[in-house]
């Protein structure tokens, strides 16, 4: 607890260690189930405790981690990564790695702008186009 005797609220704790960009998405992935603790999904409002460990999956990554200090506000990632301990096991690291490489389709980044005359020549020579 700090100072103020304050409960730190699960959705703040996991905003405030940067494991979500907005407060709104940290509750909103307690109330679909993406937190758990022992396997149980976890409400927004549940109260952090140290040893906590619990489960989260973002957008980017699945995380296991162990909480190791409260931290009320968000910080610097430098400075949050001390407040947890991250428990994810590495071959889930390496398995996410290989799944976002096997999401690349050969196409282009959107909002590079139109291929130049050059680039599409290229491009029907590469794809037996035109």
């Amino acid at each position: 607890m700090n100072k103020d005797g304050e409960k730190l609220r699960l959705d703040k704790y996991l905003w405030s260690i940067r494991l979500f960009k907005t407060r709104s998405q940290s509750a909103e992935a307690c109330e679909k189930g993406r937190v758990k603790m022992g396997g149980e999904p976890v409400k927004a409002s549940r109260t952090v405790k140290l040893n906590d460990q619990y489960e989260v999956k973002t957008e980017a990554r699945k995380w296991f981690i162990k909480v190791t200090g409260l931290l009320h506000n968000r910080v610097a990632y430098s400075e949050a990564v001390k407040h947890y301990e991250d428990l994810t096991p590495p071959e889930w690291l390496v398995a996410q790695d290989f799944q976002a490489a096997s999401f690349h389709t050969g196409k282009r980044l959107s909002k590079t702008g139109r291929p130049t005359k050059k680039q599409r020549r290229n491009m029907d020579d590469v794809f037996g186009e035109g």
